[in-house]
């Protein structure tokens, strides 16, 4: 994945912020604010020019003898119009000003309603940020947990016992779907056991055995291989997406590949692959060491069997603050990188190219993505642009502790 663009401090700074909904709601009462402040400004400062000018400016235009200060009459005159043109001018500079402060207000009081409209739409959007956060746990690590919203019966409540009772059913859903492959995994291995058993003894019946049932019997036994590394791999794909880890231990990634290069040796030197594996020290990661090998096993298979006569296998494992990475190329034909990203769904193939003569169930990467995800790692499959396929596992990696003391004979668990 390509990092994001590099953005000088004038772009950042310039950069919007996301729009979530409490900025937006702080948006609207902030606008909703600054509108019914403006109206009561404007209808304050309407009414204000139409109050009557004050008396006790004009008494000093009134008549002398003139009863209570009143004016009876103004006559016209030079001294009278100067002093109407500084009392309209005062008027004006007193409209004015009170137009200017109270716009000062308006503006302190906008950004006080702006900060408490954010602190309240925080208030009022805290139980769908917790129902966010918890949601998000519960589908990355466990479906038997439940938001279990409390408070009034209101819609966010709503929303939350809604949410749990989806929750419910997809783990029913997935439950049934595990179930139902662990039990016609265990099912078929009875039937795939007698019929070996059968052909066992037909073949070793005494006599002469007719050359075409003996090539039968030769492709019946492959059928029957298949069949049962179908069914085995059915029910470790069943274990790792159930997700049950247990006899966790601390291991050396790099000693899982080793192991799983050494197996298939003898592949390897008769497709003409180099190898080249390079591993950093401290690259330790937590987990059970069957499915992980299983995992390290069935990408490196992948790599080898769907290679090229003289082609290569590049591995490498790295530690890059909390998680330990495990890089594999292959070379290959160039591939489609739309049906490259499929690759780790059950059952996924891409073509004759790239089972025809290898063989498999379509199930390595399934099961290597689901022992992954099981461990709380992830599983990324490219097409190389070269040609050929790069798988990348991130793992946690393993806190610093005792290394288990791991058992390898020919490179099997």
């Amino acid at each position: 994945m390509s990092a994001p663009p590099h953005r000088s401090g004038l772009a950042r700074w310039a950069a919007l912020p996301r729009r979530t909904i409490r900025l937006r709601l702080t948006a609207v009462y902030g606008m909703l604010f600054l509108a019914s402040g403006a109206g009561l400004l404007t209808i304050t400062n309407v009414l204000a020019r139409g109050w009557p000018w004050p008396q006790y400016s004009l008494s000093v235009l009134a008549p002398a003898g003139s009863s209570h200060g009143r004016i009876t009459a103004i006559t016209a005159g030079p001294t009278q119009a100067e002093w109407l043109a500084q009392l309209a001018a005062e008027r004006s500079a007193d409209l004015n000003q009170l137009l200017a402060e109270s716009a000062i207000a308006l503006g302190i009081m906008a950004v006080a309603s702006a900060a408490l409209g954010w602190l309240m739409a925080g208030r009022a959007l805290r139980p769908l940020r917790a129902m966010t956060t918890a949601a998000r746990a519960i589908s990355a690590e466990d479906l038997t947990r439940r938001l279990a919203v409390p408070g009034p019966g209101d819609e966010l409540k709503d929303l939350g016992d809604t949410i749990d009772e989806l929750l419910q059913r997809l783990e029913t859903a997935f439950a049934a779907q595990r179930r139902f492959a662990a039990s016609a995994s265990h099912e078929l291995r009875t039937p795939l056991a007698m019929m070996r058993t059968s052909l066992d003894v037909a073949i070793a019946k005494p006599g002469p055995v007719h050359p075409q049932l003996t090539v039968l019997a030769r492709k019946l036994r492959e059928g029957l291989d298949l069949a049962d590394q179908l069914v085995e791999n059915l029910l470790l794909l069943a274990r790792a997406q159930h997700g049950a880890i247990d006899d966790q231990q601390t291991i050396p990634l790099a000693l899982l590949i080793t192991a799983a290069i050494d197996t298939r040796a003898g592949l390897i030197a008769s497709m003409g692959l180099r190898i080249r594996h390079a591993a950093a020290d401290g690259a330790l990661v937590t987990g059970n060491p069957v499915l992980l090998a299983q995992m390290t096993s069935n990408v490196i298979d992948n790599a080898v069997r769907h290679n090229c006569p003289g082609g290569w296998v590049r591995t490498q494992v790295t530690r890059d603050g909390p998680a330990v990475r495990l890089l594999v190329d292959n070379g290959g034909p160039v591939l489609d990188p739309g049906k490259v990203a499929t690759l780790a769904q059950p059952f996924r193939r891409l073509g004759n190219d790239r089972t025809g003569s290898a063989g498999g169930t379509g199930l390595g990467l399934s099961i290597a993505d689901a022992v992954a995800t099981a461990h709380g790692g992830t599983l990324h499959l490219h097409a190389r642009p070269e040609g050929g396929l790069r798988a990348v596992i991130d793992l946690p990696a393993a806190p610093a502790g005792p290394t288990a003391q791991l058992a390898i004979a020919g490179g099997a668990w």
